[in-house]
């Protein structure tokens, strides 16, 4: 078919994608968990097959790769803990230390350029007493005051926590079902043009993530290393951290980032904490935005590196956190689609084919 012989039909399949679009703009915060097992159901699926091949029961091939995953995630996640167990003793020490420090030397300062203002320490140390203390009961009623507060949105975290591993076992589960389902909706006459579509598609996908995962590898040695030429004591837990977070885009970079800043500030406590992360965690950030991610992610999908830029922000914009974390993705399956559609252009009469 060529592509002046069928106005209709493109038509017909932009009106598709228009309502699609607007469907997830508007369920959005509801699709968020869904989507996210989708994308680990894609990225896990592979394993999976590769052990029902070897005639383990599906049922525990899908257990065993999902276990794995959520021991690795849980083992990222317990980076912190040393971290925590570390600084939350020197919060509570050098947080009424440096409250005074700032009573003697900025408040007067201040005072000679007209703002007065003064730190109450007692507060301060009652503060610091209260929330900081290393008693797990203290840290239990903490939790429950907060869960109180913000218990709409404590429930919806706790929820998406849950409902994730259950999406992602279900579609796994039901993975070679769902691939025929969807094979056979599509027209025989075409089934050989989409099979090849799929295809690329998927080859396109796989070298996207197998170059994200080469950028967060990369981040998490560049900020390890950088932080330990600081005399970080945690640069290495604080530096894995931020280099695996960073699939989160923003969230990740942000938490690594503060946990940085807290380290390097109860270690020094000086100038010295500010100008070292500021000089790892910037050209961390330039390194991935300019290098990594377009000549490790980019180039492997076919977008050149001001187009990875670009896709990150306009999805972002539009999408918000769920259009960041698929940019690149559909950027990739929407490059396949415009290398075909050229394709068919120039096979056309309009092109004099």
């Amino acid at each position: 078919m060529s592509l002046d012989t069928g106005p209709r039909r493109a038509l017909a399949w932009a009106g598709i994608a228009g309502v699609v679009i607007a469907l997830l703009v508007l369920l959005a915060p509801v699709l968020t968990p869904f989507l996210i097992g989708a994308i680990f159901a894609y990225a896990l699926h592979p394993a999976v097959e590769h052990l029902a091949a070897r005639r383990w029961p599906r049922l525990l091939a899908v257990t065993v790769v999902e276990v794995a995953m959520l021991a690795s995630l849980l083992a990222v996640s317990l980076l912190i803990v040393p971290i925590l167990s570390r600084e939350v003793p020197l919060l509570q020490a050098q947080i009424p230390l440096l409250a005074e420090k700032i009573n003697q030397t900025v408040v007067p300062w201040l005072a000679s350029q007209g703002v007065h203002v003064a730190l109450d320490v007692a507060s301060i140390k009652s503060f610091v007493l209260n929330y900081l203390s290393t008693n797990a009961e203290d840290w239990a009623a903490a939790l429950l005051g907060s869960l109180r507060i913000g218990g709409s949105v404590a429930l919806a975290i706790a929820g998406n926590a849950l409902l994730i591993p259950v999406v992602l076992f279900y579609l796994l589960m039901d993975w070679p079902h769902l691939v025929r389902r969807a094979r056979a909706l599509i027209p025989p006459r075409v089934l050989p043009a989409t099979e090849g579509f799929v295809r690329e598609c998927d080859e396109l996908l796989g070298q996207y993530l197998r170059g994200q995962l080469a950028v967060m590898l990369s981040l998490a040695a560049f900020y390890s290393t950088g932080l330990a030429l600081f005399g970080f004591d945690l640069a290495l837990p604080v530096g894995v951290f931020t280099g695996l977070a960073v699939f989160i885009p923003y969230v990740g970079f942000g938490l690594g980032l503060l946990l940085a800043l807290m380290a390097g500030v109860l270690q020094f406590a000086s100038m010295h904490a500010l100008i070292a992360v500021a000089v790892v965690y910037g050209a961390g950030q330039l390194l991935e935005s300019f290098i990594l991610t377009p000549r490790l992610v980019g180039e492997r999908i076919g977008l050149n590196p001001l187009a990875v830029i670009f896709v990150l922000l306009a999805f972002g914009h539009l999408f918000g956190f769920v259009g960041v974390l698929v940019a690149l993705p559909l950027s990739a399956l929407g490059l396949v689609a415009l290398r075909r559609l050229e394709a068919l252009y120039r096979s056309s009469r309009l092109y004099g084919g």
